[in-house]
């Protein structure tokens, strides 16, 4: 596949990464490569409505929106927007059933897939070449061997996601120095595995107030879940708490990120929200390999009991399960202790 583009880089792309956050942002960083190699290249994402509202109005990439909720006419309407036009490649960087359909429809000779083991939901039926096999990646890396199949040259990682003067100016009534955002939901699920106890990130805040002197501002969405969590925090984690659940846009969470001097979250789009403008991460992972969904740069604040989970409660070691194995069960996170997060706040503001 290289030595297609070797003496002559594609002059259009079409990137397919429909979603979920945090791995569109892994997508972006991609994309970033891509222009950094050839400042020339036409750049053509498909991307869906809700990650359109954090990344489209990046500047020189064209954004399709694949809206999910037209059912299976989301393929027609997306190829009825490509009609009469031509790629020299498809990175099919999203592989599932939805997205390899779409895959199909796209203009080009070359479609671009994942290996044969990382092409779920049997997208090799969909694609013509595969990217080589990597073993036991970050999922970013992972997207970024795209990027080297059609000659990318390693650069610096960058994401540059565009704040307007308006997100910055919100983020700062609210965030003064020094500032911890919790974003404490991975999901609005309200079984979801991967949820840290609210009264443990009430505890963190209040250790972060009375230890560090933080401003303590809780980030989420709309929805039950997450309203529940940050009444529950808001109620027990001292008096300087700002409770923004439900009430920002996500330009408006990733100023909110910008302006903090760290973000605590689990396994979840924050964390890599919040990587993508430089602030660090304090990870929460005990369902979920950090190596390969961790916050890509703050590694080494992160607090990791996934070991721990996978011996407790798969009955195995972490280095026999498969790379990226998660461990579904409800007790999981309660391994992670108050103790593991505020070793990593200190860590933080003393260094």
């Amino acid at each position: 596949m290289t030595q297609l583009f070797d003496n002559h880089p594609p002059a259009s792309v079409c990137v397919v990464r429909l979603s979920a956050i945090g791995d569109t942002c892994h997508a972006l960083a991609v994309v970033r490569n891509l222009m950094d190699n050839w400042p020339d290249v036409r750049v053509t994402w498909i991307i869906g409505r809700t990650e359109a509202a954090l990344l489209g109005d990046i500047a020189g990439v064209e954004f399709i929106i694949f809206d999910k909720s037209l059912g299976r006419a989301a393929c027609d309407d997306v190829a009825s927007q490509l009609r009469g036009r031509s790629f020299d490649v498809a990175l099919c960087m999203h592989a599932s059933m939805r997205a390899n359909r779409l895959c199909r429809r796209i203009p080009t000779r070359l479609r671009l897939g994942f290996d044969w083991k990382r092409a779920r939901d049997f997208q090799w039926l969909f694609t013509n070449r595969r990217i080589p096999a990597a073993p036991r990646e970050h999922a970013l890396d992972a997207m970024m061997g795209f990027a080297r199949a059609i000659g990318a040259g390693p650069t610096p990682v960058r994401w540059d996601i565009p704040l307007s003067s308006a997100d910055r100016k919100f983020a700062s009534r609210y965030a003064s120095y020094p500032t911890l955002a919790i974003s404490p939901c991975s999901s609005q699920r309200s079984r979801n595995y991967r949820n840290w106890p609210a009264e443990r990130f009430a505890a963190v805040a209040r250790y972060a107030q009375e230890h560090h002197g933080c401003r303590i501002v809780v980030t989420g969405g709309p929805s039950a879940l997450e309203q529940e969590y940050g009444a529950a925090i808001a109620a027990d984690a001292g008096p300087d708490l700002v409770n923004l659940v439900g009430q920002t846009t996500l330009k408006q969470s990733l100023a909110v990120f910008a302006a903090a001097d760290a973000v605590i979250c689990p396994d979840s789009g924050p964390a890599h929200m919040a990587t993508a403008v430089g602030t660090p991460v304090i990870g929460l992972y005990a369902t979920s390999n950090p190596g390969r969904t961790g916050p890509y740069v703050s590694r080494q604040l992160t607090v990791n009991r996934y070991p721990d989970a996978v011996r407790q409660f798969l009955g195995k070691s972490a280095d026999t399960v498969r790379w990226g194995r998660r461990v579904r069960h409800p007790d999981a996170m309660s391994l992670i202790t108050v103790d593991d997060v505020t070793g990593k706040i200190d860590r933080l503001f003393t260094d």
